[in-house]
């Protein structure tokens, strides 16, 4: 499959890396290295799809012609839209012309993920109880130079997204009942430390997350019924380790099972093997977990942003 890359920022190179010898080209309206400035420059005969790495602004437009012209798409997370009425019109678009509409969210790639997907699926940690889950880096100073990234609620939408969607992920239907538990401004205009919380649903839900942990972090903690599950780090900052518990009754230190892995991280391949696979397939397009983080994100974005101006 002949792709296109749009928008050539850190996401846009690691996509192109990726695609290798599928790349037919690079759209970028100001990255010196690219081949067109506009999408709408690039003949329709030279690409079969596109991988679109644009902020959020442009990505309707974007999304819209390739998607009219019946190219498949691998769109960066989160996929914003202005309403849902437009992500309806997206899915409309996509299922007329048999194209492809898919959302990247590799870190469903990551190898520990999927081993917590695999325990919670068995059954074998029983009801799960609460999942508490910090993800951190240490972006900030380039946050604040960045002429688009430092706006709005900041790190909510950048890096809660992949955490809302984790969850859905492992989960299923989670609540739509977040809240905002603190936001802080320590050094950006926008918020760079952010922690949500959902109480009434089950499992109950934790997210923190931060632009300024000066070392790149990932920790996750599910307490259930019989045992426990943890995750310490994603593979691109390794090592990583995968640990479960037993639960020992009435109490007791807990037999474990730990794996560790040290490994460059594999997500980006193997999302974009899945993006392939999807066309080929010609699978439906569904946007309704796009409608779900759209809805509540927004909710929470206006909630962190009126919490910022008070602080």
């Amino acid at each position: 499959m002949r792709v296109v890359i749009v928008g050539y920022g850190v996401q846009g190179k690691k996509r192109l890396r990726v695609a290798g010898a599928d790349a037919a080209g690079v759209v970028d309206p100001i990255a010196g290295e690219a081949d067109f400035r506009d999408i709408r420059d690039v003949p329709l005969d030279r690409y079969d799809g596109a991988l679109v790495c644009t902020p959020d602004q442009p990505k309707f437009e974007v999304l819209s012609h390739l998607l009219a012209n019946g190219k498949h798409v691998l769109v960066e997370k989160p996929l914003h839209t202005e309403t849902e009425a437009d992500l309806d019109a997206l899915e409309a678009l996509a299922r007329k012309t048999g194209a492809v509409c898919y959302t990247a969210y590799n870190h469903r790639f990551e190898p520990h993920y999927v081993r917590m997907h695999d325990v919670i699926a068995s059954g074998r940690l029983g009801r799960i109880y609460r999942c508490r889950m910090f993800y951190g880096n240490g972006t900030a100073r380039l946050v604040r130079e960045s002429a688009w990234r430092d706006t709005g609620a900041g790190v909510l939408p950048d890096l809660g997204s992949h955490l809302l969607d984790t969850a859905r992920f492992w989960f299923g239907d989670i609540g739509d009942d977040f809240r905002v538990a603190s936001v802080s401004r320590f050094e950006n205009r926008a918020p760079d430390h952010v922690v949500i919380a959902s109480e009434a649903s089950r499992p109950k839900l934790e997210f923190e997350m931060t632009l300024l942990s000066w070392r790149n972090h990932f920790t996750c903690d599910v307490l259930a019924e019989n045992g426990t599950a943890h995750i310490e780090s994603l593979c691109k900052w390794g090592p990583a380790t995968f640990t479960l518990r037993t639960r020992v009754l009435p109490s007791g230190r807990p037999p474990e099972e730990a794996v560790t892995l040290v490994e460059d991280d594999p997500t980006w391949a193997l999302e974009y093997a899945h993006f392939k696979e999807l066309c080929a397939a010609g699978r439906p397009t569904d946007l309704g977990n796009d409608r779900w983080l759209l809805r509540t994100l927004g909710r929470l974005a206006k909630e962190a942003v009126a919490l910022a101006v008070q602080e």
